[in-house]
């Protein structure tokens, strides 16, 4: 009984540690956002165009993938 117990507690914190890192990756993937600011030759903030924000956060969701995949694929590895 002690052996269905934990191993079902093992499949659920398993889960949940899953999820956590997918959370933490995507919040870290967002933290670089809006930081950056590229300026004029007089020093004045310029705002970018509607169609480098797309791009920057096709870029962000796309390196957010390939880390989850790269954690994904180290826990195959290392189940051994």
């Amino acid at each position: 009984m002690n052996q269905i117990i934990n191993m079902i507690m093992r499949r659920v914190m398993g889960r949940l540690i899953n999820k956590g890192v997918d959370i933490g990756f995507d919040q870290a993937s967002k933290l670089g956002k809006g930081r950056r600011a590229s300026v004029d030759r007089d020093g004045n903030p310029v705002q970018p165009s509607a169609e480098e924000l797309a791009r920057r956060d096709k870029s962000s969701r796309e390196q957010g993938k390939k880390a989850r995949n790269m954690v994904k694929n180290m826990r195959k590895l290392t189940r051994f």
